[in-house]
């Protein structure tokens, strides 16, 4: 199935250039809503803004969900000082080293002010050495407005208060090579990519096996993305986010990285096998790795309350929450990972409500282990299950049509 990879370059550099720092975020919001209307994708909007695009299915529920978040990373003004620049604090989880020579917008009542977050210690000319010692901390940073201000009340002559927002610019560079640079690729890299498929979808009009919600969160940087923005009929959900490619990570630039775990415990099982099978069966580039000091949208789904299982995939990001680099392979390779998910039997689709017995619960591998033995008696391995009953484990019925056929 094609995917329009131009669409989503020039989908990705527009969101690039719409600031959304978390908190801030409904001028995304209705751009990507907008964007939703004109590919003819129904959609619903929480109160707070987050939104719920719809693809219904053959058969309505259970649904399953494919998450991103349309929040970046960003900044706060702390404190007006006397000086006539801005003390500020961070907007979600970054250093304050990728903060240094940010250009940025502080958005006050009724105007948005250019300028740039400097070190305190911002001239060489002026300090010398002591601009290579001074620490990095938020605190020892301050936002120089490109206006003619002295004091601090110059500053709110201006109508600056403590509490503006200020967007920091991407600063996007897009190589021949395929390769990506920009601040917030984290997560405008993952909302373009689910347009794209939404675009192939509506536009070859592929009928899905079951109702899938394309789910656009507002709050993520800050841990409470995917907390309020879920149906009660979804059962599985799979967050597209970044992956981390550093030494000592396995995550890829160039193809899909499948979450195991983050920081706040594995995922899902079965649904992280089921999207690692698909990557396999449709020859997509992939690998596996764990996320130590990561959270994403399913942890905020689950600690809401909702009984669904989670999985994570993600596009390789380097130099993540600072100056970003990903490929066009890595997108590319997780949108077709998503378009296969959306087009396969769901797991466990019979399983709308709580089970009442074992029936129905997928089974694994059991290792009897005594004080003297210690091989494997039983052969349910999942690898072995999958020949009969389907990757997941479970025996595979007809999924349901909306008249229950």
């Amino acid at each position: 199935m094609n995917l329009d990879l131009e669409y989503l370059q020039k989908k990705l550099l527009h969101l690039l250039g719409i600031h959304s720092p978390t908190g801030y975020t409904d001028p995304i919001v209705r751009d990507v809503c907008g964007e939703l209307d004109r590919l003819g994708v129904h959609y619903e909007l929480t109160r707070r803004g987050a939104i719920r695009a719809t693809l219904e299915g053959k058969s309505l529920s259970p649904a399953r969900a494919v998450v991103v978040h349309v929040d970046t990373i960003g900044a706060m003004t702390a404190q007006l000082k006397d000086n006539g620049r801005l003390g500020i604090v961070p907007v979600g989880t970054w250093s304050a080293r990728f903060a240094e020579g940010a250009r940025v917008s502080v958005f006050s009542k009724g105007v948005i002010y250019r300028g740039t977050i400097l070190p305190l210690k911002a001239s060489g000319h002026v300090y010398n050495e002591k601009v290579d010692t001074q620490p990095v901390a938020w605190n020892n940073l301050e936002v120089r407005i490109d206006e003619r201000v002295e004091t601090r009340r110059d500053l709110e002559a201006l109508g600056v208060r403590v509490g503006d927002f200020i967007g920091v610019d991407a600063q996007a560079e897009f190589l021949p090579n395929g390769f990506l640079v920009s601040r917030h690729l984290d997560n405008k890299a993952g909302v373009s990519m689910l347009l794209t498929v939404a675009k192939a979808l509506t536009e070859q009009k592929v009928q899905l096996p079951v109702t899938t919600h394309f789910l656009f969160t507002i709050s993520e940087e800050v841990g409470i993305g995917a907390s309020a923005v879920l149906h009660g009929d979804v059962a599985e959900m799979v967050s597209i986010d970044n992956g981390t490619c550093a030494p000592g990570q396995e995550s890829t630039e160039f193809g899909v990285t499948v979450a195991m775990a983050d920081s706040s415990g594995p995922f899902d099982f079965h649904l992280t096998n089921r999207l690692l099978k698909l990557c396999e069966d449709n020859n997509i580039a992939h690998t596996r790795d764990i996320f130590r000091y990561y959270r994403c949208d399913s942890a905020s789904a689950v600690e809401a309350g909702n009984d669904i299982r989670t999985a994570l995939a993600a596009f390789g990001v380097d130099a993540s929450h600072g100056y970003e680099r990903t490929h066009i392979d890595s997108l590319h390779a997780i949108a077709r990972m998503v378009m296969a998910y959306v087009q396969s039997i769901p797991l466990f689709h019979d399983r709308g409500e709580l089970e009442a017995n074992l029936d129905h619960f997928p089974s694994t591998r059991t290792v009897p282990v005594g004080p003297l033995r210690h091989e494997e008696v039983s052969r349910i391995a999942q690898e072995a299950e999958a020949d009969k009953h389907g990757d997941d484990g479970e025996r595979r019925k007809p999924v349901r049509d909306k008249k229950g056929k």
